[in-house]
């Protein structure tokens, strides 16, 4: 072996290991930048829950403006005939939101197993979707009383999110009312696949 080749070599595995240790190094940094975020101390929170509630209750109230606000629009656009008042009434009846269950005490949960948390978290979610299914039977049940006219408006109104649909990802953050869906403007083309 000459000189030569035994420099290389030499290179080469200083190399490789400046290349390793910069590897381990770079995968091992984000867990030491990592800190521990202060806890809240119970007073702080304690002393945000009157605040806390009423953005809330704000939030709530301007929430059912807009839903009876949407309502009314689509009611002018379907042009009911005094025969479907009543179908009206039980569907807007139905979309008005439940009453939420309350969140679990964060307390009260870190009591719990894990698998006795699974089953309450499934419990809260087996309440959402029969909430959700009552909504659904509500639309279903009013659009068999519309006319064919009337079904197609319905039908167009309730693809952009509808009035007091419940909107949820079909709403505001992107959906079929083309809204922030992919990057795309409303109205524009999805790409062919």
């Amino acid at each position: 072996m000459t000189m030569a080749s035994s420099t290389r070599r030499l290179a080469r595995t200083a190399v490789a290991s400046a290349a390793a240790t910069a590897l381990c190094a770079a995968l091992a940094w984000p867990a030491l930048a990592q800190t521990q975020a202060p806890a809240n101390p119970p007073a702080a929170q304690a002393s945000d829950a009157p605040a806390r509630q009423a953005r809330s209750a704000d939030m709530q109230k301007r929430y059912q403006d807009r839903m009876a606000q949407r309502q009314a629009a689509l009611k002018e656009k379907l042009k009911l005939t005094a025969a479907q008042e009543g179908a009206w009434t039980s569907f807007t009846a139905a979309l008005q939101p439940a009453q939420r269950p309350s969140r679990p005490d964060r307390t009260e949960l870190e009591k719990l197993t894990t698998p006795e948390r699974i089953d309450r978290m499934r419990e809260l979610r087996a309440q959402h979707t029969a909430q959700a299914d009552r909504r659904d039977d509500a639309v279903k049940q009013f659009y068999t009383a519309l006319s064919p006219e009337q079904q197609k408006t319905f039908d167009a109104e309730f693809r952009r999110g509808g009035p007091g649909m419940h909107r949820g990802m079909h709403g505001r953050h992107g959906g079929p009312d083309g809204h922030h869906y992919g990057g795309r403007a409303p109205g524009a083309q999805a790409p062919a696949r």
